[in-house]
């Protein structure tokens, strides 16, 4: 009797076990990441891949103009989480970190986190890179016949009032004021950027804005600037759709990665159907995909993405032995003085 009563317990036990892993792949998933060209491209591959592996489970696209309003959206909802999953800027993912809006990293169910790069992990943070993008040239083909290789063409005379750069506290004006100060001859970023700063305010009588709208490829694209700077996924993409016309440069000196970092919601209501697609995004099939599909440099050391898409990124050996070691969440310290100062020293000498 007694037996049979075990037997019968350890066989509802593992009804009970089928059922849960059946209800976790099921049901549904909200994601909230970029708008724009980043919704369109994740959608058709990442998100495409992962409904045809897990088709019960639904994946609804929140789209967020930006990480700060991904944020927003997050302490908004709190009490009562609408979002499961979030893909935003690393600085950001500390702040959610610290305000617990992110649960912890799963490395037993989310395994594919014991396969990513050691850069992909920042401490105090419970998110994952997903994606790794970096800075980047971009320049008119058509003004400029022969491409540049380094990032002092941007202080080439010849392109006077014709060169376009997003002013901090963009992150990437913040960037290319790190890269300026390496090119004065400045010491590490943590110990200041005096030679970055005194270098960028010497460009700035060149700039035709310091806020291109929409952004800094359509300028570029549409012979309205000669030269400027932008993040590299883009710039690829933007770049195949004028056909041309707008031409990227990864410059000899190297540059900086910027980390899009992924995470599921403390408190979501479908944290494992969540933890299930943060896997996938981070799998090698998944990365590989999104690489071949908008040039973002793979997070996970498996992931095998097409030789000529790989080119396309910072992410060949020989690139990446040139690339800045930064930390994000020390330039996150700074980040207000800085752009104080470029409002007093870089912008102050426009014309």
């Amino acid at each position: 009797m007694k037996t049979r009563l075990l037997l019968a317990g350890v066989a509802g036990l593992a009804m009970l076990q089928s059922l849960s892993a059946a209800y976790a792949q099921s049901g549904q998933v909200t994601l909230a990441a970029y708008d724009g060209i980043f919704q369109t491209e994740y959608m058709a591959t990442v998100i495409a891949g992962f409904q045809e592996a897990y088709p019960d489970i639904e994946v609804n696209y929140y789209p967020m103009a930006n990480s700060a309003a991904t944020l927003g959206t997050l302490r908004a909802q709190k009490s009562a989480p609408q979002v499961d999953v979030v893909i935003f800027d690393v600085s950001v993912a500390k702040a959610a970190t610290d305000e617990g809006l992110l649960a912890e990293l799963d490395r037993e169910t989310v395994t594919n986190l014991n396969d990513l790069y050691d850069t992909a992990f920042t401490e105090g943070v419970n998110a994952a890179a997903v994606t790794f993008d970096n800075l980047v040239l971009l320049y008119n083909t058509k003004a400029i016949a022969e491409a540049p290789t380094s990032w002092e063409a941007l202080w080439d005379p010849a392109y006077d009032g014709r060169v376009v750069i997003p002013a901090a506290p963009d992150i990437q004006g913040i960037a290319m004021t790190i890269i300026a100060n390496q090119l004065a001859g400045g010491t590490d970023y943590t110990d200041g950027l005096d030679a970055g700063v005194e270098k960028m305010g010497e460009l700035a009588p060149h700039v035709q804005t310091w806020e291109p709208t929409p952004d800094p490829y359509q300028p570029i694209m549409n012979a309205q600037a000669d030269i400027g700077i932008g993040w590299n996924a883009r710039g690829q993409i933007f770049s195949d759709q004028s056909n041309g016309s707008m031409g990227v440069v990864i410059p000899t000196e190297g540059s900086v990665f910027q980390i899009n970092a992924i995470g599921t919601v403390a408190g979501s209501a479908n944290e494992e159907a969540a933890k299930i697609f943060m896997n996938y995004a981070l799998s090698p099939e998944a990365q590989a995909a999104f690489t071949e599909r908008m040039f973002y440099a793979p997070t996970n050391e498996k992931a095998q993405p097409a030789p000529e898409a790989l080119e396309r990124t910072a992410a060949t050996p020989e690139r990446m032995e040139t690339m800045l070691d930064i930390n994000w969440l020390e330039v996150a310290q700074f980040r207000e003085a800085l752009t104080e100062r470029w409002r007093r020293e870089v912008i102050a000498l426009s014309r």
